[in-house]
């Protein structure tokens, strides 16, 4: 189960962005997970849920997946398909020579946290 071990990595680099933005509580972390990352995603939600409860900067944070869908492109005739339903063989050409362009990624896309800077008014810091 590798999703325990991303989540600690997650919650490493959320304890780096802390002192940096003067954050006090995250609210919410948004991840997008690719369709074909190996994530399994309820597995995720559950290492998150039983993590963050002993992580006092996390404890109130909300995770949000956004699954990127897979799709691969052709390199004989170039065109793209969903990965998932069609596999490795282009249903155009049914070519074999063929490479994932996207679905494998696991990206912070933003976050959501109060800080204690008084100069700031705004609550919100956003990493895209």
């Amino acid at each position: 189960m590798h999703e325990m071990g991303i989540v600690t990595h997650l919650a490493k680099t959320l304890d780096e962005i802390a002192p940096e933005q003067h954050i006090t509580k995250y609210g919410s972390v948004t991840l997008q997970v690719g369709e074909v990352s190996g994530i399994v995603t309820d597995l995720f939600v559950d290492c998150w849920n039983y993590f963050r409860v002993k992580h006092p900067l996390l404890e109130q944070c909300e995770l949000k997946l956004e699954i990127i869908p897979a799709v691969t492109v052709c390199g004989d005739c170039d065109h793209t398909y969903p990965t998932v339903r069609y596999g490795k063989e282009c249903p155009y050409c049914h070519s074999g020579y063929t490479w994932l362009v996207k679905g494998n990624e696991c990206v912070i896309k933003e976050v959501e946290a109060e800080t204690d800077d008084e100069d700031k008014t705004d609550t919100c810091v956003s990493y895209t």
